[in-house]
């Protein structure tokens, strides 16, 4: 009898052996980082990447946070802003933003609207960040 391994994301949904289509609407939502951010939403994790279908609130945001792995966000709705290893962005919807590993970046959204975002991130740690001092 074979374990399928913990997820590295408390909350996030494991991709079983055999699954492969996952409906984003009803999959667990989870804090994007609890600690330093507003965004919420779906989260699947495979062997080696981690995505996730997030929305960060009008006028909120993440705060200045990094993890060990490297990031894509993908804007679908909204205007979202912020700062990326300390130069600042302004992503809209079509837009995709790239987050090396280990760099410090935080962002928001505007208070025009609720910005949405598919976001991937490889496995080597899990979805969430750690909060910058």
């Amino acid at each position: 009898m074979s374990t399928q391994p913990a997820t590295r994301t408390p909350g996030a949904k494991r991709a079983g052996p055999g699954e492969h289509v996952f409906d984003l609407a009803k999959v667990n939502h989870i804090l994007g980082g609890p600690d330093y951010s507003t965004a919420n939403g779906a989260c699947v994790e495979g062997d080696r990447m981690i995505v996730g279908l997030m929305r960060m609130p009008a006028g909120t945001g993440a705060e200045a946070h990094s993890h060990p792995n490297e990031q894509w966000i993908y804007i679908l709705e909204g205007t979202f802003k912020g700062e990326v290893g300390g130069k600042s962005f302004e992503a809209k919807a079509g837009s995709v933003l790239y987050i090396p590993s280990n760099m410090v970046h935080s962002g928001k959204a505007t208070k025009d609207g609720d910005v949405v975002f598919f976001t991937v991130k490889d496995a080597s740690y899990g979805l969430q960040g750690i909060k910058a001092a």
